[in-house]
């Protein structure tokens, strides 16, 4: 069987070469025919050649059959990675899939990294999504290694920022579609999509329409910050919607339409949400009771799957850039345990960690991570929570050395798992 597919790929390369020759000769001539309207002779399909010889038609060629051809891609793939770090030791975490681990040194100190890097299209059974350390409750921490036994999880890193004190995410959560937390800050926030991905600093666009009037929503599960913020909590905040501000009013809202209002703690309802703001901008709602929640970002990702935000910026376009001041992150400066994640041109995924805060590693700067993530190849980068949140989970155990061993319990995690319906369609197909 095998044969018989390497020969009609074989087949189908001939096919493209002569394709590709014929195209480029063809477009050629058909300019010259333009530019001088003239009988084309000879002269000119030679002329047609020998700017075919110009064009790159072994690189296009391969392009083309890795596309066609699985196991040449993933030869392809290990080649890359083993020039791309000579000097580290690579193991495999499974077909397009590498674990690396190298030692970088910063004026003469040495910095212990961990590295992996995906080729999503080798790897064509791997998502990566952000998870949860409890997918009913917003208000819970657990160690990265109790998350992964229940997510078919092969590598993962810490997520967001969070409220130590509870656990809820500091920052934008989207899984699956779903905002489970708003922006803070508009700190950067890298988007997942089921081809790509995308990073940009991300605003919320939400609102209450109802009884005629329409209400800006400030933010969703998120500490209230003003008085004057309108904000939503849904049933992963918990049991219970917090007090209302001061001259303030909350709403519970189930199946779109408002079932009690008080300034006191209300029930929030698993069909519904609670909206909690200013009294004289909620109020006007009461008058039908019939309310709709529209939410959206700034950017309006279209299509998009998730998002998890960060910050600072590491590389943007392409570049170094670190955006620590615009971002109110000043505390995170200085030499730190780092977590980063990023993506190449060619979409390969790349998630990275450095030790620090001992004298065998001492961890990295914000501008020597951005370099670092940059030297990776990574035309987008954000830096995610560090210091003692910093963890890298690999195969089944934690690769780096954080501070508390094993990791502290995390609120939420990015994690590369296996399609388990892909794989088992791949079994029973065999």
């Amino acid at each position: 069987m095998d044969t018989i597919l390497s020969c009609k790929n074989f087949e189908m390369y001939n096919l493209i070469e002569k394709a590709l020759c014929f195209s480029v000769i063809l477009g050629v001539v058909c300019i010259q025919a333009m530019v001088l309207p003239q009988k084309i002779m000879a002269d000119d399909i030679i002329v047609a050649h020998n700017a075919v010889q110009s064009v790159d038609i072994k690189s296009i060629k391969e392009k083309i059959l890795m596309e066609i051809s699985p196991e040449l891609r993933k030869k392809k793939f290990d080649e890359y990675i083993k020039e791309k770090y000579p000097k580290a030791i690579i193991s495999e975490v499974q077909d397009g899939v590498k674990h690396i681990k190298l030692t970088n040194y910063y004026n003469g100190r040495p910095v212990r990294i961990n590295v992996v890097e995906a080729d999503l299209k080798v790897a064509s059974n791997i998502q990566i999504q952000p998870v949860l350390s409890n997918s009913a409750n917003l208000q819970s921490r657990r160690s990265i290694s109790s998350m992964a036994k229940n997510n078919n999880i092969i590598a993962a890193v810490n997520g967001t920022y969070f409220k130590p004190q509870t656990g809820v995410p500091l920052g934008t959560l989207m899984i699956d579609g779903k905002v489970y937390t708003g922006p803070v800050y508009d700190r950067v926030a890298l988007g997942i999509f089921e081809d790509g991905f995308d990073v940009a600093r991300v605003q919320l666009n939400a609102s209450i329409e109802g009884s005629g009037v329409k209400v800006k929503v400030d933010n969703i599960n998120q500490p209230r910050m003003l008085s004057t913020y309108v904000l939503v909590y849904t049933p992963e905040w918990g049991k219970y919607s917090p007090y209302a501000p001061k001259y303030g009013m909350s709403l519970r809202v189930a199946d779109g339409k408002i079932t009690k209002a008080s300034a006191n703690p209300l029930v929030i309802p698993e069909n519904g949400y609670v909206i909690s703001g200013p009294k004289k901008l909620l109020q006007p709602l009461l008058k039908d009771k019939e309310v709709k929640l529209d939410i959206k970002t700034i950017p309006e990702w279209k299509n998009i799957k998730h998002i998890i935000s960060g910050g600072p910026y590491l590389v943007k376009d392409g570049d170094v850039f670190v955006d620590m001041t615009a971002q109110k992150l000043r505390a995170i400066g200085g030499r730190n345990p780092r977590t980063a994640i990023g993506y190449t041109s060619d979409h390969n995924f790349i998630l990275v960690t450095a030790d620090g805060r001992e004298g065998s590693s001492i961890g990295m700067t914000l501008m020597e991570l951005a370099n670092f993530m940059k030297s990776l190849g990574c035309i987008g980068a954000i830096n995610l929570d560090g210091g003692g949140s910093t963890v890298m989970f690999v195969n089944g155990s934690v690769v780096n050395k954080p501070q508390v061993k094993g990791g502290i319990p995390l609120s939420n995690a990015l994690v590369l798992t296996q399609n388990m319906e892909e794989i088992a369609s791949e079994d029973t197909s065999k």
